[in-house]
């Protein structure tokens, strides 16, 4: 079956106490040709390392890809060492992706706030180990390091890729990484708006804007899935988002804050005590939907599997290089697969990688 690198899937999607779930997915999402699997993180049970080693390991055609971790919570040359171990081990098919994070989580955790002064310091620390060098003095926005190095017989062309939501970060972006992952619930318009600010950002930098591969991240809830599921995947997901950083994701959709407001005083979203993915039944989810207007929760993939497809192909006609289904199984996701398979255009997608942090082949000794 021909495998499809410009489409990608979020592996142990949401929550997950086990793990090990990701080596099925892993099977058959190379089983129904989705091109990568992309691994968040969180601090339970969802180490990217180890999420990554384990999807490499059984796998033999999908990229793999974090999307992402944090420069913070490792020493650069242990991620130097995670990165170059995943290219070696998956034949090049390994992309290292790195984000911001959250402010008020590293607080707790004390440690440093990530800035972009830091992410371009860490990442040229890394290409640099990656090609051999040895680094000494270093000190700089990432920290002092007196000596760093991997082995100087080293010459690997490891992709770095950054989630990315600003305007700023998004022309960051453009400027120093591979690849760029978008944020869920982004309407067609912001999407737009948000590969233009990359492309620039790379032009701005004498970069090829198109060898900046972005990938948007698509909720896909088809109709063929449960009812009481869909809310949790959909409605769940949206209202966790708002919970979180509700400011950020109704400021750069141009939405109407006034709703964001409302939806923060209701007293079901004030007395369910946690995400609400996780914890809100789904009658709390039928009253949560009641506040969310249609528009905010129209910026995804729902209905039948055809017309699921035909929002993946709306993505790309927006500008972007791949689409993350976001929020499902490969088992979910199969029926919406077969349709896009239908409906892929002839001839568009095949120059791509199946690294999703590159837009040709990278090779690994």
């Amino acid at each position: 079956m021909e495998q499809l690198n410009e489409l990608g899937f979020y592996g142990l999607a949401g929550h997950s106490a086990t793990p090990r779930d990701l080596v099925a997915e892993v099977a058959r999402a190379e089983e129904i040709g989705l091109g990568s699997v992309f691994v968040s993180e969180r601090f339970n049970t969802k180490d990217a390392c180890a999420l990554s080693g384990a999807a490499g390991a059984v796998s033999s055609t999908l990229g793999i890809a974090t999307a992402a971790t944090n420069h913070n919570t490792r020493h650069p040359l242990v991620t130097a060492t995670f990165a170059t171990t995943m290219h070696r081990l998956t034949g090049g098919r390994f992309t290292l992706g790195l984000g911001r994070g959250f402010d008020m989580l590293f607080d707790v955790m004390g440690v440093p706030r990530v800035t972009m002064a830091q992410l371009e310091d860490v990442m040229g620390l890394l290409r640099r180990l990656w090609h051999g060098e040895a680094v000494m003095g270093h000190d700089g926005p990432a920290g002092r390091f007196p000596y760093l190095s991997q082995d100087p017989s080293f010459d690997e062309d490891i992709p770095i890729l950054l989630t990315a939501i600003g305007d700023r970060t998004l022309e960051f972006a453009g400027r120093v990484a591979d690849a760029v992952v978008l944020h869920t619930f982004f309407t067609d318009e912001t999407l737009g708006r948000s590969v233009a600010a990359v492309r620039r950002g790379a032009e701005q930098a004498g970069r090829d804007p198109a060898a900046v591969r972005v990938w948007s991240v698509l909720a896909t809830v088809g109709d063929h899935l449960d009812e009481d599921l869909r809310l949790k995947k959909l409605v769940g997901r949206m209202g966790t988002y708002l919970q979180g950083y509700g400011d950020l994701l109704v400021r750069v959709n141009g939405w109407d804050p006034a709703a964001l407001e409302t939806f923060r005083a209701d007293e079901v979203v004030r007395g369910v005590g946690g995400a609400l993915d996780a914890v809100a039944t789904p009658d709390e989810l039928r009253h949560v939907a009641t506040l969310l207007p249609d528009e905010w929760l129209n910026a995804s993939a729902t209905g039948t599997a055809a017309e699921c497809a035909a929002r993946v192909l709306d993505q790309f006609d927006a500008g972007a290089d791949g689409v993350i289904l976001h929020g499902a199984t490969p088992d979910e996701l199969a029926p919406v697969v077969d349709a896009y398979r239908v409906a892929r255009p002839a001839g568009r997608f095949e120059h791509l990688a199946a690294n999703p942090g590159a837009t040709r082949t990278v090779s690994a000794p």
